[in-house]
């Protein structure tokens, strides 16, 4: 499997998680299996070759939302994917079918936002994302998310009580908070897992679990996976 991951333009970074590409790797009977972790986004997907299946056959052009366990991807050798990976709130901006409607499903592009076609390259997925506007409440609390590790340090820093934010989330993005931040913070922690050798203990506390153990729970909760065996399995969200 070739997995790369490209950064969005800064200006972009208040909508945009990233962008990637994929190419599974062998021939067109080929079956590729791979498993998707959460990582608190919804993805823009154009499959430029070959077959995709979650849970059915996926057309060329889909949008896949927010997932809460790993969703089991099969592929065929030859298909190649180019992607964008938007903030919730950023799906929200232009989507007919919002964020709370797509949690651990799929759904064709063009029936999901109508009107918004995916390019074939990163760079005009990209550019196809510039005019996508957030309204200043979203872009606030999009900001606050994003900085945010604990349910009571982005109430702190939103200015916003539980409660209200309790109702935003099962409105805007689907999942309560708590469950929200726990993803953002596993996908962070699996991200550097790889990006490092560090020992899983001082990884455990850089990324704020009480201890190994704890990150251990968490894994084997969120990826279904050891700690140690998903750093060695893992192609960025894939495992």
């Amino acid at each position: 499997m070739d997995y790369q991951e490209i950064s969005p333009p800064e200006a972009l970074r208040p909508l945009v998680k990233a962008g990637w590409t994929l190419s599974a790797g062998g021939g067109a009977s080929r079956i590729v299996k791979h498993a998707a972790t959460p990582d608190g986004c919804v993805e823009i997907i154009r499959r430029l070759e070959g077959r995709s299946a979650w849970g059915g056959p996926q057309p060329a052009c889909f949008v896949a939302g927010l997932v809460t366990a790993p969703a089991e991807l099969e592929l065929s050798g030859n298909s190649r994917f180019v992607a964008l990976r938007l903030w919730p709130w950023a799906w929200n901006a232009l989507a007919r079918l919002g964020s709370a409607g797509l949690v651990d499903r799929w759904r064709d592009l063009g029936e999901a936002a109508p009107g918004f076609a995916m390019p074939a390259t990163i760079d005009a997925a990209f550019a196809a994302m510039a005019g996508v506007s957030l309204d200043e409440e979203s872009a606030a609390l999009g900001e606050a998310i994003r900085r945010a590790r604990t349910v009571a340090a982005l109430s702190a820093c939103s200015g916003r009580p539980r409660r209200w934010l309790q109702r935003w989330f099962e409105r805007e993005i689907g999942v309560p908070p708590r469950r929200y931040l726990r993803l953002l913070r596993f996908q962070e922690t699996l991200a550097g897992l790889q990006r490092s050798d560090e020992t899983l203990a001082r990884q455990a506390a850089e990324h704020g679990f009480a201890d190994q153990a704890h990150m251990a729970r968490e894994f084997r909760a969120i990826a279904r996976a050891p700690a140690g065996a998903a750093r060695r399995a893992a192609r960025g969200p894939f495992l």
